[in-house]
């Protein structure tokens, strides 16, 4: 199906249609930029690798709390 088949579809409907399919091609196209945005924003694993240092006793029991272990 070629452009020119399609525009002459739409030139065929009433107003008020070619309205709706105004509407959805510019929904499909928001929703295409949207996806764009999403698949930037992801997070990438091991941005922070050897930038950042815990120290040895990291996981060690808090002072605070060795009363209730």
């Amino acid at each position: 199906m070629n452009q020119l088949h399609i525009l002459e579809k739409i030139n065929m409907m009433p107003i008020a249609y070619q309205q709706e399919v105004e509407d959805f091609i510019d929904f499909i196209l928001q929703k295409k930029v949207n996806k764009k945005n999403e698949e930037k924003q992801q997070r990438k694993l091991g941005l922070l690798k050897g930038k950042m240092k815990m120290s040895e006793d990291f996981n060690a029991p808090l002072d605070d709390f060795r009363d209730y272990m």
